[in-house]
């Protein structure tokens, strides 16, 4: 994905790499077990949905369920890229 940003610069834009932070951040939500907060960019949610780690983001809801495939690959991503040692 090709993007410009402010100021005119182009990059490519790597949407795994954007999924996986967004994943790790969802990380941070959770609540009453494997609920998460959904306040993020809607299609990173509904690709994030259709790999099979949060349920369907489309809802009146403001929040999200991790799947278990998901739980575990947002703790992974949470611990890989923000935690030390």
């Amino acid at each position: 994905m090709h993007n410009v940003l402010s100021g005119g610069l182009a990059v490519d834009i790597d949407e795994a790499k954007i999924d996986e932070a967004v994943l790790a951040l969802l990380y941070l939500g959770r609540h009453e077990g494997d609920r998460t907060w959904k306040g993020f960019d809607w299609d990173v949610l509904r690709r994030l949905h259709e790999a099979g780690h949060i349920t369907n983001p489309i809802s009146k809801a403001k929040s999200v369920v991790f799947t278990e495939k998901g739980a575990e690959a947002s703790e992974r991503a949470f611990r890989r890229l923000f935690c030390r040692g």
